[in-house]
């Protein structure tokens, strides 16, 4: 039986979403513990070189637990297809991805991630409680699905620059059992978002749409980073897989489906300026702590 098999969907848009959450449950089931190798030939090389990459993206990937919480707290209603996906779907891999990738830094010696699985704010507790407007749960909803695309976009190119680094040390058990095996299910989740996205944001008000931009102005950061410490963790993922001398394509990349529905009568913008400026501070950031002399907690 299929994982949507209580779904309804009315249209052609909500039967397409319905399939494509369907061929990931089917496509994509979480990755088998018994075919991961965490057999690395040069350890300390490789721990000296992506323990604090695999620190930050196991945290981050573990910490889907409570992004569940969130969107519970944030969507009290959600309609059927997001809950099958992030409760069915996206939950149970991403967990398997944390927990994967915790298992290797472990194997390399490093202490298991610090993820914070149930801690909720007061913001998104207020958002919650308004939240049980309908007009203004679709704003939330927009929230989400914008920042599910970063998040996800972000996460296949970080996957795409750790195989290529992990393959030019030689270790292809790592390349071919954990990372290969962990990005090719990344991009089906981002096109999830991309398709709610444009489902939804087309079927807004003009003021759902204008409270749409000023929330995402205010609450963009790069994935995992909810405070300093982690911004600054960031910025040295970034400079560790190479992104610090592309951030400006990155960044693209990443905000290309929303700066074309946000920002479409803004022609000539390349990447939202909010987008723009959270990274340049988390470089700043990291660039700032290796001057002061300070470390990564990542690198322990």
């Amino acid at each position: 039986m299929s994982a949507t098999h209580k779904v309804h969907a009315s249209t052609a848009a909500e039967r397409r979403l319905v399939e494509h959450v369907d061929r990931l449950a089917l496509e994509h089931p979480p990755i088998d513990l018994d075919s991961v190798d965490y057999a690395v030939t040069n350890p300390v090389a490789f721990e000296a070189r992506f323990g604090h990459v695999l620190d930050y993206m196991a945290r981050v990937e573990l910490e889907v637990d409570r992004n569940v919480l969130e969107l519970t707290t944030m969507l009290p209603d959600p309609p059927e297809i997001d809950r099958v996906f992030y409760a069915e779907v996206w939950q149970p891999q991403e967990i398997r991805h944390g927990l994967i990738l915790d298992a290797l830094q472990v194997h390399l010696g490093r202490s298991p991630a610090d993820a914070d699985l149930d801690s909720i704010g007061t913001k998104l507790k207020v958002l919650g409680a308004l939240s049980h407007l309908d007009a203004f749960q679709d704003v939330c909803r927009m929230i989400y699905y914008l920042t599910g695309m970063a998040t996800e976009r972000s996460a296949v190119l970080a996957y795409n620059f750790l195989h290529d680094g992990v393959m030019e040390m030689g270790e292809t058990a790592v390349a071919e059992t954990i990372v290969g095996p962990i990005r090719r299910q990344e991009p089906g989740h981002y096109a999830f978002y991309q398709l709610s996205a444009r489902g939804l944001w087309s079927q807004l008000a003009g003021w759902q749409r204008w409270l749409v931009r000023l929330m995402r102005r205010a609450s963009f950061a790069p994935v995992g980073a909810n405070n300093q410490v982690q911004k600054a963790d960031f910025g040295d993922v970034m400079n560790t897989l190479g992104i610090t001398e592309r951030v400006d394509d990155f960044a693209e990349q990443i905000t290309r489906i929303e700066r074309e529905l946000l920002w479409a009568r803004k022609r000539g913008l390349k990447v939202p300026d909010y987008v723009a400026a959270a990274f340049r501070e988390a470089v700043e950031l990291a660039q700032a702590r290796r001057a002061a002399g300070g470390v990564s907690p990542g690198t322990r």
